[in-house]
């Protein structure tokens, strides 16, 4: 007869021990570049967000030879006047903003952004008006300065964006900041 020797199968409590300590180890440096990495993509993707709403905005104004009004927007789709703030208390374009046509007087909305607190949006307060036959912007040039809120803004430099509006009604994006006033 055979004997089968029985063998002890799994790790033991020192093996265990070590594998959780290079984990934590792992995790204590790999947090910090995701927090990173998700507030740059934040900021990113809001900033495309309103690159698109502004390029929609002017080609509706071609299209339609009607005016469309981009403005900051409140919980009931209302456009927000110039420095009130939001239901959340912010005074910038993070509250959300929407794409208005005028079609007899009355404004239609053609687009919504809902708010996104996490991502501080300044810029110009007034709304941004694109007008019939080629798109132009009233009141001329304007820029949006997009950042993390918070202390990430400081230590993530890598993280902003600008849009820069020229008369002509066409936007522009680049990485960093653009020194935007409110």
């Amino acid at each position: 007869m055979q004997m089968i020797s029985a063998s002890n199968q799994g790790f033991t409590l020192v093996e265990l021990c070590v594998v959780l300590a290079v984990m934590a180890i792992l995790a204590t440096f790999a947090v910090p570049s995701f927090v990173a990495w998700q507030a740059r993509d934040q900021v990113d993707a809001r900033a495309r967000s309103l690159f698109s709403t502004l390029a929609l905005a002017r080609a509706e104004a071609v299209r339609r030879g009607a005016r469309v009004t981009l403005c900051r927007i409140d919980s009931a789709r209302r456009c927000l006047a110039s420095g009130r703030s939001c239901d959340d208390g912010v005074t910038d374009w993070s509250c959300g903003w929407g794409l208005f046509v005028d079609r007899d007087g009355a404004p239609t909305l053609l687009r919504m952004q809902p708010a996104m607190t996490p991502v501080s949006i300044t810029g110009t307060s007034t709304d941004i008006s694109f007008t019939p036959p080629s798109g132009q912007v009233i009141g001329g040039f304007r820029s949006f300065d997009f950042a993390p809120r918070g202390s990430q803004a400081t230590t993530n430099p890598a993280a902003r964006r600008c849009i820069r509006i020229a008369a002509g009604g066409r936007a522009r994006m680049t990485q960093g900041s653009c020194g935007a006033s409110a």
